[in-house]
């Protein structure tokens, strides 16, 4: 064979693998991890739907060991969890044995204790379904609904780093006020004829309660992590200053993901790409107000960024706050198997997976159909992000093989 026949042989043969190792990638489903991820989908579909159910089979444990033995470093519950539905039911209907303020933060809540010992904390309605929050991203109260919907989000995502949240209807009168402690106790007051509190919080305020329906109140109920698990509170590299006409680093310096890479935790292990993660989880939701962000004591940055406090999300179906997704576009990297859950999502899916998987909670529905349609239309703006990364750096640089074992021992 002649020299230039040569050449253009294997010229002709490096397209051909070109072509075929993007092809592979853009179709997902041809390398052994791309098919188990196509499987991990199908099996979350399949158990999607979750009917809170009050009996645990084949065990003697009691709902709270259980949830408490699913928590390992890298993921609050597993992928398998046919225990989950018997651990909601209880969630939102074990007797409270007490009710205290709530933890500190900004935001109205109350700690409460459950039959068996379980802490909780419960977040009130302070919206109608259809309420639009204006204003700047992260306005408004807290939603007891968003907490609900983004714990579902994060089991279809694949994340399952969300606490356990269900939403609960609770009767202030005879479920809380006779086991209050004195300091929540000292909150409460009546505004017509509605029981209402108001709690301790550093924007908490009497003129500002939140009011049940009589004596009804909504909520959501959060699992408590267990003690053993001590949390360690970090800033996010992404945060934002919250004062007007000052903006963060990030926010003017395009350059800002390279200097975020030469700092622990972010230098090396799975950190950067839990930000990365969680800028799309925070982005399909509407959540603008991750300033800071809790993983597990002493981890050295191996562990997981948990999903807490989502509860600024589902504001204004209209916006779509593209800066939350600043660790994406300016680092330009995602994980493979978040990449392909998201494109097995697109088309609708997304929409119908979120709505099926909240039809079973106490308060459903739990999102109006507004916010269901932007979640799906903000996918695609997440999709072709990622598309302008890979078009700018290929596909081998952007798309990140980062899979860890995860033990439950």
């Amino acid at each position: 064979m002649k020299l230039k026949q040569r050449v253009v042989l294997l010229a002709i043969l490096l397209v051909i693998f070109i072509f075929t190792k993007v092809f592979l990638i853009d179709n997902l489903d041809t390398s052994a991890a791309n098919r188990e991820d196509q499987r991990a989908f199908h099996r979350m579909m399949a158990g999607l739907q979750v009917e809170l159910v009050p009996k645990l089979d084949h065990t003697l444990q009691s709902p709270w060991e259980i949830a408490a033995q699913w928590v390992v470093p890298r993921e609050v519950y597993p992928e398998e969890t046919p225990e989950l539905g018997a651990i909601m039911h209880a969630m939102a209907t074990k007797k409270i044995i007490k009710a205290d303020v709530g933890y500190k933060g900004t935001q109205l809540k109350a700690l409460l204790i459950l039959e068996g010992g379980q802490k909780v904390v419960f977040k009130p309605k302070r919206y109608n379904r259809d309420y639009v929050v204006d204003g700047e991203p992260y306005a408004g109260y807290d939603r007891h609904n968003a907490e609900v919907a983004a714990f579902h989000l994060d089991r279809i995502l694949g994340f399952r780093r969300a606490p356990l949240v269900v939403g609960r209807f609770v009767n202030l009168r005879t479920e809380i006020k006779p086991v209050a402690t004195e300091q929540l106790l000292s909150t409460f007051l009546t505004v017509g004829n509605n029981t209402c509190f108001y709690g301790k919080c550093y924007y908490c305020r009497e003129t500002e309660p939140a009011c049940a329906d009589g004596d009804t109140m909504e909520g959501s109920v959060t699992l408590w992590l267990p003690d053993v698990w001590p949390l360690q509170k970090h800033r996010h590299p992404w945060g934002r200053t919250y004062r007007e006409g000052k903006l963060a680093r990030w926010e003017y310096d395009e350059s800002y993901c390279d200097a975020v890479k030469k700092t622990s935790p972010y230098d090396s292990g799975p950190r950067l790409l839990d930000i990365i993660d969680t800028a799309v989880f925070d982005y399909l939701i509407g959540n603008a107000d991750r300033h800071h962000y809790e993983s597990f004591q002493d981890d050295e940055g191996a562990s997981m960024l948990i999903l807490l406090d989502n509860a600024k999300s589902f504001g204004n179906p209209s916006l779509d706050e593209r800066s939350i997704l600043a660790p994406l576009y300016q680092c330009c990297i995602i994980r493979v198997s978040t990449w392909n859950r998201l494109n097995y999502l697109k088309n609708g899916v997304l929409k119908s997976a979120l709505k099926s998987a909240l039809a079973h909670d106490p308060i459903s529905p739990v999102l109006s159909e507004p916010h269901l349609d932007a979640v799906d239309q903000r996918l695609q703006s997440v999709l072709a992000t990622v598309k302008q990364c890979t078009d700018q750096f290929g596909m081998d640089t952007v798309l990140v093989e980062d899979r860890m074992p995860l033990s439950h021992l």
